[in-house]
């Protein structure tokens, strides 16, 4: 298994960065809590990683802080609940929410983010409670936004949220919608956390 990698950070998204590793690129699927905290292009960077292994495609999936790596591998061991799905999970909400929502069996916030419903919810209450309520790691992920233009900032979030497995006319929709609503002086981090509630 690849625990980290260590490199120049080549390209961000997102939903995914490139590291480039003496001369070798990796794409690594990232939260948006990843992305905010990655520097900016052509810096140093170290990504914690887990490579997904599956019939079809080796996909490594990156994390900013080793904490959300624990909370990632966590929710994927619920039954029903893939790695898209986590990934979406850590983009909707901080570590920290997640954590909470789980100990508190706050069912409410748990289902509030986009693609987990009822069962899935309660599945991941009834599963985890206990182990987060004996780890107590509850210190804060620091969310750190930055800002673009209004056209780019609707391409960029509409491309993660495609990323991310929402079909593009129902991702179009949603953006649309919350643009309409507040307006565009949103970042990107914000628009796709509202468009994944």
């Amino acid at each position: 298994m690849i625990a980290y990698v260590e490199g120049k950070l080549a390209y961000k998204d997102p939903a995914y960065a490139i590291v480039d590793v003496q001369g070798v690129g990796y794409e690594v699927r990232i939260s948006l809590q990843t992305y905010s905290s990655l520097p900016e292009v052509g810096q140093k960077c170290r990504v914690n990683t887990f490579l997904n292994i599956r019939d079809d495609a080796h996909v490594l999936f990156g994390f900013a802080e080793p904490d959300e790596k624990t909370l990632f591998l966590d929710l994927v061991s619920v039954s029903g609940v893939g790695p898209a799905t986590a990934l979406v999970m850590l983009s909707s909400l901080s570590s920290s929410e997640i954590r909470h929502a789980i100990m508190n069996e706050d069912l409410r916030i748990v289902q509030s983010i986009k693609g987990i419903g009822s069962k899935t919810a309660q599945r991941v209450i009834l599963e985890l409670k206990d182990k987060m309520r004996k780890e107590s790691l509850l210190a804060p992920v620091p969310f750190l936004a930055g800002v673009t233009s209004g056209g780019q900032v609707r391409s960029e979030a509409l491309a993660a949220l495609v990323t991310l497995g929402i079909p593009k006319p129902a991702a179009e929709k949603s953006l649309d919608a919350i643009l309409k609503r507040e307006g565009d002086q949103l970042t990107v981090e914000q628009l796709i956390k509202l468009a994944l509630r």
